[in-house]
């Protein structure tokens, strides 16, 4: 069940939405840049607010980004007596003819192997063939978009044969007890179900995780021995520590001891996701309610965020707060998803959805209504709910869930009476 209408992608269907999605797609395509240092030099106001904007982005974590105003002799000026970086990029208004003499200068104090980006204002093909046969990496006509500047970094450092990383999906709860993992464990089954796609599930709530029991499996290892010996961190080993839960789905389960504290610094489950991208198209990361610096940085590496609620003032209050929190640390993704969990619990007062999702300002991707039976059985026995019964609305939900997060449909708001169907069937259930 689900309060917004989803259609597959096809062309020419909405076409504003069809922009939007593919500017936003040009982001998604685009691969974390590696370690390399870059200095801007910025003519316009327009150009660096774009450069500062960038540099917030998850994508140049590793980047070391300088930015500086002035143009082309303020860079010559700058490297007669420094090293030059990896890559200089440059905004000029020169015209076309002074162009390469104006270069000139700059081309004396530059190291052999840094790289130069152009961004001028003329849109001139013999200007960008001269350029690019004098050793100019790339001309960009400006002003120039954050995508376009990320995707030319990228041609020129990011190799275009190496295996494409894979979608790294992160579930947390708004609230302890609100059946994220439940979700998240569900999600991950049916992504790799539905798609037929070698999907990896995370567990990262190390000593209360509960993936080896909703999927009835008792690893001797996991995920705890590659985030405690990082030096041994490699295809190879992870292959060890995964088990095998169906054909297209393996687990990387926690320990769910409590022989040690579990205090992780900031960056300790980077080179775990780093790895898992590079090991499977999907990786579904299970992170327990905290909000901590390991969580943190998780949440702002990962490809998608979703988090999960119930409908009750608490869960409001965190949720909105995790909104606000993840929209300064993902300035230029999209916002997380929503899915409402346990709605119409019996006896128990809760916020009606419509009055829940007011205030959040974004849609819920789905409402899933309690169901004690279903989800009780399911996590008794070890076996996921399309298992159960694969024709069950909780089963349905998991389905669109699955195509949403993983990007193979889009949303649209929903139209008169989309929401409001939903929710009267659930008063009616209720009643």
């Amino acid at each position: 069940m689900s309060p917004i209408n989803y259609e597959i992608r096809t062309p020419g269907e909405d076409e504003r939405f069809a922009e939007e999605a593919e500017r936003q797609g040009d982001l998604d395509t685009l691969r974390p840049l590696p370690r390399i240092s870059i200095h801007a030099f910025c003519e316009s106001e327009a150009m660096q607010r774009m450069m500062d904007r960038m540099a917030r982005d998850r994508r140049m974590a590793k980047v070391n980004l300088r930015v500086t105003i002035g143009g082309t002799d303020a860079a010559a000026n700058m490297f007669a007596s420094t090293p030059t970086p990896n890559l200089i990029i440059l905004e000029t208004e020169t015209d076309p003819k002074n162009l390469l003499d104006e270069l000139t200068p700059l081309a004396e104090v530059c190291d052999p192997s840094t790289r130069v980006i152009i961004v001028g204002r003329y849109n001139d093909i013999a200007l960008y063939r001269e350029l690019i046969r004098n050793g100019i990496s790339e001309y960009l006509v400006g002003p120039v978009q954050m995508q376009d500047m990320l995707a030319s970094i990228s041609a020129i450092f990011v190799d275009p044969e190496a295996e494409p990383l894979g979608r790294s999906i992160a579930f947390i709860g708004a609230k302890g007890g609100v059946g994220s993992s439940t979700i998240a464990h569900n999600c991950a089954f049916g992504i790799s179900n539905l798609f037929s796609t070698e999907t990896i599930l995370a567990d990262l709530d190390l000593p209360f995780g509960t993936a080896n029991i909703d999927f009835d499996q008792d690893p001797a290892q996991g995920i705890a021995e590659a985030v405690f010996a990082p030096e041994r961190l490699d295809e190879v080993f992870l292959d060890r520590l995964l088990t095998k839960c169906s054909e297209h789905l393996s687990l990387l389960a926690a320990p769910s001891l409590l022989d040690r504290a579990y205090d992780f610094e900031r960056g300790a489950f980077t080179p775990i996701i780093e790895l898992l991208q590079r090991s499977a198209p999907v990786a579904v990361l299970d992170l327990p309610h905290g909000w901590t610096e390991w969580t943190r940085a998780v949440l702002s590496e990962v490809d998608e965020v979703v988090i999960c609620a119930v409908p009750d003032l608490a869960n409001l209050r965190n949720t909105k707060n995790m909104i606000d929190a993840l929209k300064k640390l993902r300035p230029n993704d999209r916002p997380p998803h929503l899915i409402l969990n346990q709605v119409g619990m019996p006896k128990r007062p809760e916020i009606a959805p419509v009055d829940f999702i007011e205030p959040l300002e974004i849609e819920p991707i789905a409402i899933l209504p309690f169901d004690v039976q279903l989800f009780g059985n399911a996590a008794n026995s070890g076996r996921m709910i399309s298992e159960i019964d694969a024709k069950s609305p909780a089963a349905e939900t998991f389905s669109q869930i699955a195509h949403i997060v993983t990007g193979r449909v889009a949303m649209k708001k929903a139209k008169k009476g989309g929401l409001g169907n939903i929710l009267g069937m659930l008063s009616r259930r209720k009643a």
